[in-house]
């Protein structure tokens, strides 16, 4: 973060000075956990439902932060520090980020979805890469939080910015976006994550389409060509749209033509500069989708195809999404555990099917925030593995007993279920065989990657 003084910050968050200071004083970073203040910055006590961070406010300033926001009078101060009053700590946060984002004239790319959003802005970031300093989101910070505090690491180096945006109930894409005013706007689908706040398809529709107005004049809006409810909005969008997929009239088109089925795919692009076969490091068809993504995007920046090419090359997944461990005895372990909806089920287990193993084993755990749809949607999955010729599964969790249910009605030849890690942890050794594939996913929640760090264990090194 570049310096900003007392004055700036003032105006940003259109607060109020309580007491007295040097307007022209100047911080450098925002910190808003008190656990771990950097000497002279900016303390933003944040309140959630469980948690009221004014409660350590004079801690935060006592470890060295030069002053803070706060949502309260403060009567007693500190006259070495300043502090500044707010209605709403948070949403100071987000006017702060925006209006210090203003200050730099770099193109900003926001992304959201059902499925694939991460995937989508890492690639992006690969892309853009080859050409430019690109900041991006990192781990989880795509809420209210996280995408500020990712703006406010910005300065006079990067060139670019990809910043992801979550949501799980309507208004969050809407003040996300309006923090962001992206140049260009991509939406990866439309699937059945959130349902259980949100109700209905048609309505994660409308939330995730919160962002279309906050897109720039002139700016760009990418969608997916093969998504139903996403291809409604062709011809009826304030800014250019382009579609991506594999249905006709897509401007930008793909086919997987090929892969060695455990580190990557071939796939054919053709888009309005394009036309070549390129080569993803990742699995799965489902993979076109960020690959076309990020294409439109570099296209829309000026990138070459060359450059676009050695971008997409480059791409490295955000850790335990669909990342190849690979072990001896010719055993590969895909770790997918950051997140799990129906979709991004679907996707990992075509995954495991196209892999060329003779085992094929799934350690698949629950789904959350499906609400009354939970049971039926688990029970697709595991009706779905049996369609893919898996071998094995190991169903982890409450929920998870669906899978098991809809795995052995659909036929698949060994199928456990543990409603613990723990108990999950004992059948592991049962599934480990040589020349073998095991996929673990399942819901943040569940924490599935000690499992993965568990058959890590059972296998050998490589």
């Amino acid at each position: 973060m570049e310096a900003i003084t007392i004055q700036e910050l003032l105006e940003a968050v259109g607060g109020t000075l309580l007491g007295q200071a040097d307007l022209s004083r100047t911080v450098s970073q925002v910190d808003t956990d008190s656990r771990d203040i950097h000497p002279g910055s900016l303390f933003i006590p944040l309140v959630g439902e469980r948690f009221d961070g004014h409660a350590y406010l004079d801690a935060a300033l006592e470890a060295g932060a030069a002053g803070c926001l706060t949502a309260r009078p403060w009567p007693e101060r500190r006259e070495d520090r300043f502090y500044i009053q707010v209605a709403d700590t948070e949403k100071a946060l987000g006017d702060l980020a925006r209006w210090y984002k203003d200050r730099f004239q770099i193109p900003c790319i926001g992304v959201t979805g059902s499925v694939g959003k991460t995937t989508a802005k890492d690639m992006i970031a690969a892309v853009l890469g080859v050409k430019y300093k690109v900041l991006k989101t990192e781990g989880n910070f795509n809420n209210n939080i996280g995408l500020p505090l990712t703006l406010l690491r910005l300065d006079a180096s990067y060139q670019a910015a990809v910043l992801e945006m979550g949501m799980d109930k309507f208004g969050e894409i809407d003040y996300l976006s309006g923090i962001v005013q992206p140049d260009i706007g991509v939406i990866t689908n439309i699937g059945d994550a959130h349902i259980e706040k949100l109700g209905s398809r048609e309505n994660i529709f409308r939330a995730k389409c919160e962002l279309i107005p906050h897109i720039r004049t002139g700016g760009l809006l990418i969608l997916n060509a093969d998504d139903a409810l996403l291809a409604t909005l062709r011809g009826r969008t304030p800014v250019d749209t382009v579609f991506c997929g594999k249905a006709e009239g897509a401007e930008y088109r793909s086919q997987v033509t090929g892969g060695d089925g455990v580190s990557h795919i071939h796939c054919h692009l053709t888009t309005p500069r394009m036309d070549r076969e390129v080569k993803i490091p990742a699995l799965g068809e489902h993979m076109i989708y960020p690959t076309l993504i990020a294409a439109a995007v570099g296209e829309w920046l000026g990138l070459t195809p060359d450059e676009i090419q050695r971008g997409l090359a480059r791409f490295v997944p955000t850790r335990m999404r669909m990342n190849l461990v690979q072990r001896g005895e010719n055993i590969t372990i895909l770790d997918d555990t950051y997140n799990a909806n129906p979709q991004s089920m679907r996707a990992a287990i075509q995954v495991l099917s196209d892999s060329h193993s003779a085992w094929k084993a799934a350690v698949l755990g629950d789904m959350f925030e499906l609400g009354p749809y939970s049971p039926a949607l688990h029970m697709e999955v595991g009706e779905y593995l049996g369609k893919q010729g898996i071998h094995c599964l190991v169903a982890v969790g409450d929920e998870a007993k669906h899978i098991a249910q809809g795995a052995e009605k659909s036929g698949v030849e060994r199928v456990f279920y543990c409603r613990t890690k723990d108990e999950a942890e004992k059948i592991l050794p049962e599934i480990v065989k040589p020349d073998s594939t095991i996929l673990v996913k399942a819901s943040r929640g569940m924490k599935l990657e000690d499992l993965t760090a568990k058959l890590v264990e059972l296998t050998p090194e490589g």
